[in-house]
């Protein structure tokens, strides 16, 4: 089963700002969120680690 994180989670495993997320998943290069209801907001749990370790393959030159 897959696990979904909140906005705050997102925030700190990345160090981004809650509107530079926003502006990296307008432009593709972040992913979406699953809509949960009207009002929040999940990410999948994978999809934040994989773009975390895709930005450390990129800083290893991998």
């Amino acid at each position: 089963m897959q696990k979904l994180l909140r906005l705050p989670q997102v925030i700190e495993r990345t160090s981004l700002r809650r509107s530079t997320i926003y502006e990296k998943m307008g432009n593709g290069s972040f992913p979406k969120p699953v809509k949960l209801n009207l009002r929040a907001n999940g990410w999948l749990e994978s999809e934040v680690n994989g773009w975390v370790e895709a930005r450390i393959a990129e800083r290893e030159g991998v």
